[in-house]
């Protein structure tokens, strides 16, 4: 039996996505050979490789002015990607702006490679709202998460700065419409919406290609992967397969602008449930929700955990909070349904009614 899975990631994928995939897992059109068998560099494989490039692009309304790169390593490794590629020396300035813990940790990985300065930070309320922030004139880029995962914190509208912005989409990409042309840099490890864990996404401006530091590793070289459309090396081939057919189903469904009304409708449902509630709380700001990822607690942790064990009975899994806020979170990216959330509500509903 399928369950309802709220886990902040890997999360759960469309099911017909996993059908198509289940389909041709042991023969991929009539190749004689799995899908996870074939030579990165063959004509079986090539056709999903440059798909998958070509339904980010429409799906997100990439132009010609950036590269699209598929690469390994999670978004953690682009923590230090991003310095290494947009300053050429240890003097070169970056600022960024932390909300939340994984921007905290890019920002301490960046300060190894320049001159890395805290513009704002939110951590003074434990991450509840998006902080003020300067920015200073000369610097390289402005870094920023767009989603926190952790603490359900989510940027509703970006930047406005001169410098490029170097943006961490992990968990809310392809959730809504965004002007890819407002960013330098948008990476994100692919396991939120855009399909299993293994592959991550880099989105970056043609013109900031070419001013790397010279230190920086080959494997980590952005305008390296983009001379060899990301095939400098073995790819994550069955991670970019099913990342394909995850795009492909997006497109079927009406792209960015459809999901988008449906992840509002989802997370409007869960909020209004949680606000009217006296028994559940939710801690972030009204204005600087994300629709991706609600954390919200009962009254003490020992209803938490029980809330978390009747849930799971019920077919509803994962909603564990992270260690560093405690409660519950439900995580509620593109392939959560809205009935999902539904049975959620009617959960804690359920749940509040047998334990005031």
């Amino acid at each position: 039996m399928r369950v309802y899975n709220f886990a902040a990631g890997p999360s759960m994928l469309p099911l017909e996505v996993l059908e198509e995939a289940k389909a041709s897992l042991t023969d991929y059109n009539n190749s004689g050979m799995s899908v996870m068998e074939l030579t990165h560099r063959g004509k079986h494989y090539e056709p999903i490789h440059n798909e998958c490039i070509s339904l980010v692009r429409e799906l997100l309304g990439v132009s010609d002015n950036y590269e699209v790169l598929l690469l390994q390593g999670g978004a953690s490794t682009q923590f230090e990607a991003v310095p290494l590629n947009l300053l050429t020396s240890f003097e070169d300035k970056a600022d960024y702006i932390v909300t939340g813990n994984f921007s905290s940790k890019a920002y301490k990985e960046a300060k190894k490679y320049g001159d890395i300065a805290l513009a704002g930070s939110s951590e003074d309320k434990n991450y509840t709202y998006i902080p003020e922030y300067t920015v200073r004139d000369d610097a390289k880029y402005l870094h920023i998460t767009s989603n926190n995962t952790i603490f359900g914190l989510e940027w509703n509208s970006f930047p406005d700065v001169k410098m490029p912005i170097a943006c961490d989409m992990s968990s809310d990409i392809m959730s809504r419409k965004i002007d890819v042309d407002k960013f330098g840099v948008i990476y994100a490890g692919a396991q939120k919406n855009l399909g299993p864990a293994g592959v991550t996404l880099v989105i970056v401006k043609k013109d900031l290609l070419e001013q790397a530091n010279p230190l920086c590793p080959s494997m980590l070289k952005w305008a390296l992967h983009a001379k060899n459309n990301s095939l400098y090396n073995t790819p994550p081939t069955f991670a970019i397969y099913m990342m394909m057919l995850n795009l492909r189903h997006l497109k079927k469904i009406g792209g960015v602008e459809a999901i988008e009304k449906i992840n509002r409708e989802k997370a409007k449902i869960l909020y209004d449930f949680i606000d009217n509630s006296g028994f559940y709380k939710n801690p972030v700001k009204e204005c600087d929700r994300s629709i991706m990822n609600v954390p919200f607690t009962t009254p003490n942790a020992d209803l938490d955990a029980a809330c978390v064990k009747g849930a799971e009975a019920a077919g509803l899994v994962s909603l564990k909070g992270h260690r560093l806020v405690g409660g519950l979170r439900a995580s509620i990216y593109n392939a959560m349904p809205v009935d999902g959330v539904k049975a959620l509500v009617e959960y804690l509903k359920k749940f509040e009614q047998e334990n005031k």
